[in-house]
């Protein structure tokens, strides 16, 4: 594996990672008599989640597709060499 393929793969676990954490994370909204106010923070924190893990979501996307792409490459330049050993190794005509 070729340390591009390696930074890919490590980027996609990152985003991954956060997606994690993102989506597990624990609301430390602060506690208050009021009726009316943890719905409505309930309510913003939960938009506020969401829009943190839709953005994460979206960071582990593109790192799967750059992964993908780099597997796809890695793929190719096996082809290739596996094309080159197989022409070296043809006796001479």
């Amino acid at each position: 594996m070729t340390s591009s393929i390696i930074r890919k793969l490590l980027v996609a676990t990152a985003a991954v990672a956060a997606l994690s954490v993102a989506a597990c994370q624990r609301n430390e909204a602060p506690k208050t008599d009021d009726a009316t106010t943890p719905a409505a923070s309930a309510d913003t924190n939960a938009a506020g989640d969401a829009s943190v893990a839709n953005a994460a979501a979206a960071d582990a996307t593109n790192a799967a597709a750059e992964a993908t792409n780099a597997a796809a490459d890695a793929n190719a330049s096996a082809a290739d060499a596996t094309n080159a050993a197989t022409n070296a190794a043809e006796p001479a005509k």
